[in-house]
């Protein structure tokens, strides 16, 4: 028998899973998220796999879902020393790297930035040739300096010529060990916002890296050699050579984990998934059993970024979120949350603060606890604190549907126990088996995947041929991430027409998922 283990890190607990070959739940828990991540991790994993009572050789997949990067960006700590080379003088002089960026994000990342001459134009040809000696020249520069590189040039996305060539200057004067982030690899039209998810990519591979290692060891010293894979924001999974090339990809992999799970476990392919955690409540969309993306620029640690991301609606409304009764019968519900203290700090576990836990379950809609610790609470007042709850959360839904019909709304994460079985806008509210750890199962059960958003021109191939080498595109980058080939599909396509290009221009994108290559074989 083969098993899988499945890891989620959340913002207050660290949630674990054990499956069978048949994707069966075998065992699960939920741990404290510890402040440096990694033990919180180590104890989930522990013990899950002693829950199980399995022989430890039969598990041979590892999947992780982990905030470590996010942390490190947010706070500003253990980010690597880089080099910023953007490719585009002189047409992009005027606006320089960094730009918009947090002065103290740029301060610990900003200590050696170079624009060079090269870029091409939104139709692929070249606005001035590359500076090749200006390169070898910033290579030496920064040789020994600096661990990691982020390489931008003008619509490298539509042709990415000038990013290889300046890899390989680089690689040649700086050898093997420095990291190379080349932004055509990871984000999409638009430079200034492509660029900085680059440099945040380039930042991050050494805390990527020490992740990866960390959760390798912990397995081994548990006697378990898995395959390990890193959870993606896509809802897929990712090798951990390919996490340590695009750790950024890591970033608000846990809600898309959850949308994932909420999938699986109720056979929905086309819902809303309410991910109730201990701090905060995720809204997302499922569409074709995966988490729609954002159309818009999203902001990590204050920096404009436009690389994929899930489409999400949070609120600071969780089953650790602190209610404050003021003296004339007014209310607030957060956003403040006593997070995963909530079993020292609840009312009902003999704490001293009120929480949206113990307003459940003295109206008796929840069991957990001493409910004698709330008894002495006004109940109409904590009926309108709970109808003040349901609100916030239907109005969230209302945002992220497209239409005004009823939608199937599934509930996910320990805090799912705030909800009713009704919601308004919901056709109906969906509940499942093992709804609190749906985001440990979300990364247990995950595919491969790989995805390509680009300009082309259909002056150059036809549309149909076009299309056809998106495809291939996507199922390379599937390939090159840990698919195997036979098992990949093409989940989602779209073309949007560029009518302000001339050529005829579309941007493409296409997503691609498989299973797991290991697992095929």
């Amino acid at each position: 028998m083969n098993y899988r283990i499945g890891i989620d890190v959340g913002g207050t607990h660290t949630d674990a899973v054990i499956l069978d070959q048949e994707y069966k739940v075998i065992s699960e828990t939920k741990c404290p998220t510890t402040e440096d991540v990694s033990t919180g991790i180590y104890q989930a994993m522990r013990e899950v796999i002693a829950k199980a009572g399995i022989p430890r050789d039969q598990i041979v997949y590892a999947m992780l879902g982990t905030t470590h990067c996010t942390n490190a960006i947010v706070e500003r700590k253990r980010l690597n020393e880089i080099a910023v080379i953007r490719i585009g003088a002189p047409a992009t002089l005027a606006v320089k790297p960094l730009i918009g960026v947090p002065d103290d994000l740029r301060e610990k990342i900003g200590k050696h930035v170079y624009i060079t001459r090269g870029g091409h134009e939104f139709d692929g040809r070249e606005i001035v040739p590359l500076d090749e000696q200006d390169l070898t020249r910033i290579a030496r520069e920064i040789k020994g300096l600096v661990d990691s590189v982020a390489i931008t040039s003008v619509f490298s996305p539509v042709s990415k010529e000038h990013e290889l060539r300046a890899a390989a200057i680089l690689r040649e004067v700086l050898g093997e060990d420095v990291s190379l982030s080349l932004s055509h690899e990871i984000g999409s039209v638009g430079l200034l916002e492509r660029e900085n998810a680059t440099i945040l990519n380039a930042t991050v591979v050494n805390v990527a890296k020490t992740a990866a290692e960390g959760f390798i060891n912990a397995l081994k010293e548990e006697g378990i050699h898995a395959k390990v894979f890193f959870g993606q924001n896509d809802g897929t999974l990712m090798s951990v050579e390919y996490a340590m090339r695009y750790p950024i990809l890591t970033i608000a992999c846990g809600p898309t984990n959850s949308i994932r799970g909420a999938a699986y476990l109720t056979g929905f392919a086309n819902a809303l998934v309410v991910d109730v955690g201990g701090t905060t409540t995720d809204i997302g969309v499922l569409i074709n059993s995966f988490p729609r993306e954002s159309s818009l620029a999203i902001e990590i640690g204050g920096a404009r970024t436009n690389f994929r991301m899930p489409d999400l609606v949070s609120m600071g409304l969780g089953g650790g979120t602190i209610v404050r009764i003021k003296d004339d019968g007014t209310f607030t519900i957060g956003p403040d949350s006593v997070g995963y203290q909530l079993p020292k700090k609840g009312l009902v576990f003999g704490g001293d603060t009120l929480t949206t836990t113990d307003v459940v379950v003295a109206l008796g809609k929840a069991d957990l606890g001493d409910r004698s610790k709330v008894a002495h609470l006004d109940q109409a007042l904590l009926e309108q604190i709970y109808a003040r709850m349901v609100e916030m959360v239907e109005e969230a839904i209302d945002k992220m549907k497209t239409s005004a019909e009823p939608t199937p709304v599934i509930l996910v994460g320990g805090g799912s126990i705030l909800l009713p079985n009704e919601l308004k806008g919901a056709s109906e509210v969906i509940c499942p088996a093992n709804f609190g750890v749906a985001n440990a199962i979300g990364a247990a059960i995950a595919q491969i995947s790989g995805q390509v958003e680009r300009v082309f021109s259909f002056d150059e191939l036809d549309r149909d041929k076009t299309i056809q080498l998106a495809k291939q595109i996507a199922i390379d980058e599937a390939i090159a991430a840990g698919a195997a080939p036979d098992s990949i599909e093409i989940v989602d396509m779209e073309d949007v027409p560029l009518a302000y290009l001339p050529g005829n221009a579309s941007r493409v994108r296409v997503k691609a998922a498989g299973n797991l290559a290991v697992e095929a074989e």
